[in-house]
């Protein structure tokens, strides 16, 4: 690793790049970073950069709580091993390169609190009971002028949704967009004008879930260093405005046993296998608290906004949480996969892939059965329906969503005992931050923390 790296460096350091940016999420799905000079990249692959244990518990408006015993004092240092194999320069920031890391101890094991760690292990297991897992990302997101405090009185475009017309404003970014992403090896499947003011959609091609977290990272970067170039800024967040659709980040998932895809449609419709699937929606309240996890997350969450309110599954329904997507004549039958909707920029991405495999593997091991599909929008009945029909809301606040995560030992023991601790004493830090400010407060907030 260490030959790679200096030989990394040294390509970069002839074509102009003077440091790396050393990238991870922490719990609340902020990206946070250290550069590296390109000439130290050697050493950081061998020794790590040192950074504090805290990171673990900064909260989202980077308050540092020390309310979990593991981390309750100012104390510790970790070190962060940069993961050489994904190395990219970045074509918006050509002075600069990028990778993901590893937060690892001091003496180089293995750091409990570290969400790639999380993930990966999830993938090994996968791979134990002979499952492999492809995932991908689609990513929504605001545009609006540089210098604005606020997407709703300043918008980037102005429609109308999937519209031609409402790019043509952002031709340039649009085009430093398709030309960066390639350049630092993402893969885009779309882009388009989003049914959210001011609100732009691109999918990432799906890949094993350790590289879509990463390319998550990666293409965040990417996107706000385009922004910035063209006199722009974009915000991720889960709410814009209260008036105003929100920004998803809706993650495909699909598992594979020996080359074949578990999730193809039998004569019914429904997954020839059904275990994956209905292990997600019997897990889908404490899921959310992962995928979801934020403050204005839950007010994201409202039927009528294809934001997945209910828990069910659908068909291509646009309302549910859980939209199956099942192969097609043209597309081959290999295609199917689940969109898991509840779920947004607030999520660690690693983390939330790790309780998405786990929750699938879970059904598929205890053979779970799906209830049948709905094709309507649950938020337009009767409570009295909702209830004939087992559909039930989702958590709606941060109470509700540390009860679902504490009632779901398969999905708060992904964590394991340190994380989840961590998790949610940032939680309850955000929910303290949160109780005594309005909606309009929490919204703004937010903008531009992603």
């Amino acid at each position: 690793m260490t030959k790679a790296a200096s030989a990394a460096a040294k390509d970069f350091a002839a074509a102009g790049v003077g440091g790396v940016h050393l990238a991870w999420a922490d719990n609340n799905g902020i990206p946070r970073s250290r550069i590296v000079p390109v000439a130290g990249l050697a050493e950081a692959a061998t020794r790590g950069v040192g950074a504090t244990s805290l990171f673990a518990v900064f909260d989202t408006h980077d308050a540092i709580t020390y309310a979990h015993p593991g981390l309750a004092t100012p104390s510790g240092d970790i070190r962060l091993v940069p993961v050489v194999e994904r190395l990219r320069r970045l074509a918006g920031q050509p002075a600069l390169a990028w990778a993901p890391v590893r937060q690892v101890g001091k003496d180089g094991g293995p750091w409990p609190y570290c969400q790639r760690t999380v993930l990966e292990a999830q993938v090994a297991e996968g791979a134990r009971r002979g499952l492999e897992f492809r995932a991908g990302y689609e990513l929504e997101f605001a545009v609006a002028a540089a210098g604005s405090a606020d997407v709703v009185a300043n918008p980037g475009h102005p429609g109308p949704a999937y519209s031609p017309h409402a790019l043509v404003r952002l031709d340039g970014f649009v085009a430093s967009l398709l030309h960066d992403f390639a350049a630092n090896g993402l893969r885009i499947g779309q882009l388009h004008a989003e049914y959210g003011l001011a609100q732009l959609e691109l999918s990432l091609a799906a890949t094993d879930p350790v590289s879509a977290a990463d390319d998550q990272l990666l293409a965040r970067q990417t996107i706000h260093a385009a922004a910035h170039t063209h006199g722009l800024v974009v915000s991720f967040a889960p709410m814009v405005g209260l008036g105003v659709a929100g920004n998803g980040w809706h993650l495909h998932t699909s598992v594979r046993r020996k080359g074949r895809n578990l999730l193809e449609s039998d004569e019914t419709g429904k997954p020839a296998e059904q275990g994956y699937l209905a292990g997600l929606l019997r897990d889908l309240p404490a899921l959310s608290a992962i995928t979801a996890p934020s403050v204005p997350s839950t007010l994201r969450l409202r039927p009528g906004y294809f934001a997945g309110a209910y828990a069910f599954w659908g068909v291509e329904n646009r309302e549910a949480p859980l939209r199956y997507v099942p192969g097609s004549p043209m597309l081959g039958a290999d295609h199917a996969n689940v969109e898991l909707k509840t779920s947004d920029a607030s999520a660690n991405p690693y983390l939330a892939l790790a309780v998405v495999l786990a929750a699938g593997m879970a059904g598929l091991e205890d053979a779970a059965e799906l209830p049948e599909p709905i094709g309507d929008d649950p938020g337009s009945w009767t409570a009295e329906e909702r209830e004939t029909r087992g559909v039930r809301r989702l958590p709606a606040d941060p109470a509700e969503q540390d009860a679902a995560l504490l009632a779901s030992p398969r999905i708060s023991g992904v964590l394991g005992e340190e994380l989840l601790g961590a998790f949610r004493a940032v939680r309850a830090s955000d929910a303290a931050w949160a109780a005594d400010r309005t909606a309009e407060e929490i919204v703004a907030a937010h903008l531009w923390r992603y």
